[in-house]
């Protein structure tokens, strides 16, 4: 009589389900292959290694690179932090290069990137404060401004600024900020609206001959603050210019004198500078100014452009005061991001 075997089926053929570690070890047991005793791997990829040096130069030397020639070196500071993703493109190419001299080449632009960028990925908020501050390039051309507004509102800041006012439209965000904030004052296309009193309220000359900036004491429970709101001249990248930005980086050097002169001891700029914290141009502020996002943000905080921001060029920066922690706001009606910070003003204790 034949006897009949019975074989148990599963669903990888008897196996046990494999793992992820299993699977990590099985794809680089790959990419390894091939390596040990190859004399090659030193002598492969030396294009990658090259590029991969090449890389921390640029990174290193960014302010070395002139603008004379269409503000080359302004533009590539102005994105500076995603040059980091080459790296990992490199680190591909070096795999699949086998080459070990390109392996430790791609290290350096590592090194690079995570030195000079490496503590904006933190979060380093912390606890406290005494004043939340707001600014929001609000885009002229906005369909809804009253929604705009309230969303500002509702983020909780004592005092908002905001650029890129029409004048015809001013009227809508008095209407739709005069519940949370008794006390504003609008110069040309730039306003500030606060819950404590305003004085000593007036226009900057930034030299474009209208109004695009202005100054106020803000008096606040804890001391009185000069407050500057700033919207400086927009930049363009054009195929025959380059970064066009000569008269932003004019307005910026004006800028930075009137802060340079303030009398008040505690100072906070708000606005949209056109211009990152890295970008050379703006050094007559930058230097003189802590950004808050810099000192107490997590993360990069870039505002721009709302539908996928890649640069932070709305700004809060202080002076005297103490930044405790920095913020976004979700997007509003605007082609910006609003941006926001809590600082104490009270720094003797």
């Amino acid at each position: 009589m034949a006897q009949q075997a019975y074989v148990t089926e599963t669903d990888n053929d008897g196996s046990e389900p494999e793992s992820q570690s299993s699977r990590f070890r099985r794809l680089l047991g790959r990419l390894t292959t091939g390596w040990r005793g190859d004399p090659r791997i030193w002598r492969r990829g030396l294009v990658v290694a090259v590029l991969a040096l090449l890389l921390a130069l640029l990174m290193v030397l960014h302010s070395r690179i002139p603008n004379a020639v269409g503000n080359l070196g302004s533009l590539i500071e102005t994105f500076l932090p995603w040059l980091g993703l080459s790296i990992p493109v490199l680190l591909v190419l070096a795999l699949v290069r086998k080459s070990a001299t390109a392996l430790i080449a791609v290290l350096v632009p590592t090194i690079v990137w995570l030195n000079m960028f490496g503590g904006l990925v933190t979060d380093k908020a912390a606890g406290g404060g005494d004043l939340t501050v707001a600014t929001h390039n609000v885009n002229a051309d906005n369909a809804d401004p009253s929604g705009t507004a309230r969303d500002v509102a509702a983020s909780g800041a004592d005092v908002v600024a905001l650029e890129e006012l029409k004048g015809a439209v001013v009227p809508t965000y008095e209407d739709a900020l005069a519940s949370t904030y008794k006390y504003h004052s609008v110069e040309g296309t730039v306003g500030l609206w606060s819950k404590y009193p305003l004085s000593a309220v007036r226009p900057v000359d930034i030299k474009l001959g209208w109004t695009r900036a202005m100054r106020a004491t803000v008096t606040t429970p804890a001391g009185q603050v000069a407050v500057y709101v700033a919207h400086l001249p927009s930049v363009r990248v054009k195929l025959e210019a380059g970064f066009t930005a000569r008269q932003r980086d004019k307005s910026a050097d004006a800028l930075g004198e009137a802060i340079a002169d303030e009398k008040l001891p505690r100072v906070v700029l708000l606005g949209d500078l056109n211009g990152t914290m890295n970008d050379r141009a703006l050094n007559a502020v930058t230097a003189q100014m802590r950004s808050t996002q810099g000192a107490a943000g997590s993360g990069f905080g870039f505002s721009w452009p709302a539908s996928f921001p890649m640069a932070r060029i709305d700004q809060i920066m202080v002076k005297g005061v103490e930044p405790v922690t920095s913020w976004t706001l979700p997007e509003t009606g605007s082609d910006h991001l609003p941006v926001a910070a809590r600082v104490k003003v009270d720094t003797s204790s």
